[in-house]
Parts: C-alpha cells; structure tokens; sequence
C-alpha cells in the first residue's frame, strides 16, 4: 500500500513538473492588437518609451539588468510588393535588411549567418541572424523575423552583446520564433 502511494505521488510530481516547463516558460506575452501582432519577452524586461516612433519603431522592451539586449518591432510601407517572396529568398531578404538596416553605412560591419523560412498559420516568416561589429568595436549578435501583411513589412529583432550570446540563444531563438503577425 505505501509502495504504491509513493509510486502514485511519483508519478503526479512528474507530470505536475513536466508541465512547468514550456516554450514560454520564463516569458511574457506582448500583444499589439492595434497593429495585429504579437510576441513573447523575457519576463522582467521593460518596455522603452517609443514616443516618437521614428523609422516606424513600435516597441522596444530591453533587460532592466543587462540593458543592452533587447527586442524591438519596426512596422515598415512596402513599396512596390506585397509579400516577401517577391523581394526574395531567405538569404536574399537577409542580405537586403543586412545592407539597409542592420549596417547601412561602412562604419558598421555585419555578417549574415543564417537565413530560413518558416510558415505560420499561411504565413511566410524569415528568421535572420546576424554577427555584428558596431562602430565603436563592440561585437553583437542579432536575430530578425521578418513578414509582410497588408502592405506594411513587419521586423522583430532581439540582440544581445557577443559575449553573452551562448547563455541566452535559446532564449532569444525562442522570442523570435513567437513573433506572429495576424
């Protein structure tokens, strides 16, 4: 009888633990239904007043301790397509936000690692990741998701200094894998 009590306390623990550990176990949700997207942070980040919103920034949330790495959203117009596909593969849009955005001028350098494509709910996204050197010598690393909907491109982006990247990849893939634009 106490053998299988123990047993039956064994095997609710293991459940009941197993279920504490999720994807977004350790991250918060973030819901923008104004612009129809959404993402997950980190829980204990802050969000940054964006009260300008320039470049078509919507949102910034960055570590209260390490307030380097953060995760930002910029809603651009699309020109002249409507999907992603017609600017490009993966690698061909990676390359594009590479020249553009993430090191647009020569005093800051940048490498595309790599480039995918995922699907979501009919949705083409592209997750980007890129080794980048700013100006003032400090080595980053970032990852981008990126789609298109309703004329406007949207960007995720989370970035963490180089040196602290081994410890929060995971994390960060996770971040950028949520983001989903309705």
């Amino acid at each position: 009888m106490l053998k299988r009590l123990i047993l039956v306390i064994l095997v609710f623990a293991s459940v009941a633990l197993h279920g504490c550990v999720s994807p977004s176990a350790g991250l918060v949700l973030y819901n923008d239904s104004k612009d129809g997207y959404h993402f997950l942070y980190p829980n204990g980040w802050q969000e940054v007043s964006t009260s300008t919103k320039s470049n078509g920034l919507d949102i910034v949330f960055h570590d209260i301790i390490e307030p380097s790495e953060n995760v930002s959203v910029v809603i651009g117009k699309l020109q002249s397509v409507k999907d992603l596909h017609e600017i490009g593969n993966a690698s061909d849009v990676g390359l594009r936000v590479l020249q553009r955005v993430i090191a647009p001028n020569i005093s800051q350098q940048a490498e595309l690692l790599s480039a995918s494509e995922r699907e979501v709910n009919g949705r083409t996204y592209y997750s980007l990741e890129y080794a980048v050197r700013r100006p003032n010598g400090e080595l980053r690393h970032d990852l981008v998701s990126v789609t298109a909907n309703r004329g406007n491109l949207y960007t995720l982006s989370v970035s963490a200094k180089a040196d602290r990247w081994t410890r929060v990849k995971d994390l960060f893939h996770r971040v950028a894998d949520s983001f989903v634009v309705e």
